[in-house]
């Protein structure tokens, strides 16, 4: 299992993201910051319509640029294929092409078997308006489609690159559950006397204001409420805040208030409190 310390350097060890005719600067960058996000370092631009580098495009990538390798602009695909062993075409339609088509999940592992292999592997996008035309996925290995709802098929370019940038992120590092933060730990289980204790407190209150009607079914209700927070499997910290929440229910005063107005009560009678020494 690879994990993110151990996972293969960004850059020349990830697939080269190509764009072929991009109409808007600004989904330049967007796909840039889709690509800084998940270790995705190469951008190839195809004739694009607005020269790179372009102010609308840097400013979309909010900072990416500095991440990425320089970004490489080419007249046309098969220009921009240069170096490359095996390449993956992205498209939302069906062409009348015989080859294997893949959906993102199936394809990051794919490539990056490929790489293994020492291979140099390509991603391409089309157009925003209209993808990829049937000669330019000719020019792929295979056709990587997104499993979008097809009642609504049009799919952002920014958003396409960040599908597919994300599925080459989990394969590279090698566990879909891992996470770049630990869950925070949790105070211990409470013990078996502590939760107890809280259904004591909690049953004492309920019975203060008469909760347990019928009397005679007082027996199935205390035991559907001590199912309900069996299944909370309560930390201590959890037992102490719902005891709390009781006493305060109870308009008892807790140990702070009882603090409070104890001082309170000094100072008005102008006395001293205990010390504790």
């Amino acid at each position: 299992m690879t994990s993110p310390e151990t996972a293969p350097p960004p850059g020349t060890a990830a697939p080269v993201v190509i764009l072929v005719g991009t109409q808007m600067a600004e989904n330049v960058g967007a796909a840039m910051r889709a690509m800084a996000n998940f270790g995705l370092r190469r951008l190839r631009l195809v004739d694009p319509r607005e020269p790179f580098p372009n102010d609308k495009a840097i400013a979309m990538a909010s900072g990416s640029d500095a991440i990425l390798d320089p970004v490489e602009t080419f007249p046309t695909l098969e220009a921009a294929l240069q170096g490359l062993n095996t390449v993956f075409a992205t498209t939302a339609r069906a062409h009348d092409i015989a080859k294997p088509v893949v959906s993102p999940a199936t394809a990051a592992p794919l490539l990056r078997a490929a790489i293994d292999r020492g291979e140099t592997v390509g991603l391409v996008f089309g157009r925003e308006r209209n993808g990829l035309t049937s000669d330019e996925v000719g020019l792929a290995d295979a056709i990587l489609t997104i499993p979008i709802d097809p009642a609504f098929p049009s799919l952002n370019l920014g958003q396409a690159v960040l599908t597919v940038a994300y599925e080459w992120r989990k394969v590279v590092i090698g566990d879909t559950a891992w996470t770049p933060f630990p869950e925070k730990e949790r105070s211990p289980l409470a013990s078996k006397e502590d939760v107890l204790g809280f259904f004591g407190h909690l049953e004492t209150a309920l019975d203060t204001v008469e909760f347990f009607r019928p009397p005679e079914k007082r027996g199935s209700m205390v035991r559907n409420l001590r199912s309900i927070f069996q299944k909370a499997r309560l930390t201590e910290q959890e037992v102490r805040s719902l005891r709390g929440v009781l006493s305060a229910l109870e308009r008892r005063p807790t140990r702070p208030t009882a603090a409070r107005h104890a001082h309170r009560n000094v100072e008005a009678t102008g006395g001293e409190g205990d010390d504790e020494r």
